[in-house]
């Protein structure tokens, strides 16, 4: 038996060598150093900028403005019960819930639409282009684009010019009526009324205010119309510009060299119930006929005079934070349609032609074929959005007026303005910084599962 055993140890041969062994534990270490040192810039630079600055910002929330004095979570309460914080947070809800779902909305019709059109490369570049302008760019485009006065914001031009089309604008808005003989009074509305006149009168009403360039073109002389005699049963005037170039005519009269304004609208009141209306001609004169014998109150409403349409307060308190989403939409609608469309490209086309093969029109292929099988594409683009949402600074500090600041802020420009930008109070800026921070990483949690299990 043990020469048996001998016999097969000798035949096995000595044991196998520990060398090898040795050698790939030491082929594993200077692997892992040589990766040590390739990480080592990256892990050094995540150091200084993102590990060191959270910590020290943590830190120094707990400290007052000064940063001598603990105070430990009195900032995070402080934090809380200023109107201007809770004001960035309501708005930065905002944001969060509206812009990333508008955008992931937009990228995925977008994208279904684009991949209908021949020209689809062309498209997806117009709409990608924004994103190549920086954040303070755009902000300065916007801020133009939604400027109040009509000559310098499009937008308002735009809205101006759709306004008038359809409800039209007053032709002499910064006229007034002098008053004189004949007894003009402004009424509470701003409109105008003459003293009481009877069929068979004329009337002249004289104005000031405009200024001769600002006449229609269609102006011609009221001198001629203020000679016209009223029939029986007739009222006639005319509404002339009471306004001599060089100074020379006489106040209340008609002067040969002055205009009549066309295009003014003029009531005939009785009872204090309008009657009659016309407009006057291009040498400003009117005329009622028909009309009953009685007393008669002459007026020029004040749709007359009323201030020309100024479009939209877009930058206004109430409309601000809208019209800060939509320029952020006009720049990151291009990401969201290029990344659905990535993941659009990857559907299987077998079953979206066996659906349509079924019977299915293109709005139920989208909607139970398409839509659940981009769910994850559409997921971590929303994720991501909302990620940036709650970092956007530039556009709102950049477009929003001055005065209406505070009605537009965000937390994080509200963490700037508390600390440098007036506030000068580092510890309620860190402490807003560390809500920021913690708000932001559960998303970054989230899409950094999502990329691993697609990964997987």
């Amino acid at each position: 038996m043990a020469a048996t055993t001998l016999t097969e140890k000798a035949a096995a041969g000595p044991p196998p060598s520990a060398a090898p062994s040795g050698n790939a534990r030491r082929l594993r270490r200077r692997g892992r150093i040589i990766a040590v040192l390739f990480a080592f810039p990256a892990l050094l630079l995540l150091g200084a900028l993102v590990v060191y600055p959270v910590l020290f910002s943590v830190g120094r929330s707990l400290f007052d403005a000064s940063g001598d004095r603990f105070v430990g979570a009195d900032n995070y309460t402080e934090m809380f019960r200023d109107p201007a914080t809770l004001k960035a947070i309501r708005n930065t809800v905002i944001w969060v819930v509206v812009a990333p779902a508008l955008l992931t909305a937009l990228g995925l019709i977008l994208a279904v639409l684009v991949e209908k059109v021949r020209w689809a490369t062309a498209f997806k570049l117009l709409l990608f282009m924004p994103m190549a302008v920086s954040f303070l760019a755009a902000g300065i485009i916007f801020r133009l684009a939604y400027d109040q006065d009509p000559d310098k914001g499009v937008l308002n031009a735009a809205a101006v010019s759709v306004h008038d089309a359809f409800s039209g604008t007053s032709t002499y808005p910064t006229a007034r009526a002098r008053t004189g003989p004949q007894g003009l009074v402004q009424g509470g509305d701003g409109s105008y009324s003459t003293a009481a006149v009877r069929p068979g009168s004329a009337v002249t009403v004289p104005m000031v205010g405009v200024l001769p360039k600002d006449l229609p073109k269609n102006a011609a002389p009221a001198y001629p119309a203020s000679g016209h005699k009223a029939a029986a049963g007739e009222l006639r005037g005319v509404v002339y510009l009471d306004f001599t170039p060089g100074g020379a005519g006489t106040t209340g009269k008609v002067d040969r060299q002055e205009n009549g304004l066309p295009g003014m609208k003029v009531e005939a009141v009785s009872g204090g119930r309008t009657v009659a209306h016309t407009t006057t001609a291009a040498d400003g004169s009117f005329h009622f006929s028909g009309l009953d014998d009685g007393s008669y109150t002459l007026r020029l409403p004040k749709s007359n005079f009323a201030p020309p349409y100024q479009g939209i307060s877009w930058l206004g308190p109430t409309l601000v934070t809208p019209a800060i989403i939509g320029a952020y939409l006009w720049i990151w609608t291009g990401f969201a349609m290029v990344l659905i469309g990535a993941g659009l490209s990857t559907l299987p086309r077998d079953t979206l032609e066996a659906a349509r093969m079924d019977g299915a029109n293109e709005w139920q292929v989208f909607r139970r074929i398409t839509v659940p099988l981009l769910a994850p594409v559409l997921t971590v683009v929303f994720v991501t959005l909302v990620i940036n949402v709650l970092k956007v600074f530039d556009l709102v500090y950049i477009i929003a007026p001055g005065p209406v600041q505070e009605d537009a802020t965000v937390l994080a420009t509200q963490m700037w303005l508390v600390s440098f930008g007036g506030g000068n109070n580092q510890g309620l800026g860190s402490a807003l910084g560390v809500l920021l921070l913690v708000l932001v990483i559960p998303a970054m949690i989230f899409n950094v599962r999502r990329f691993k299990e697609s990964q997987r």
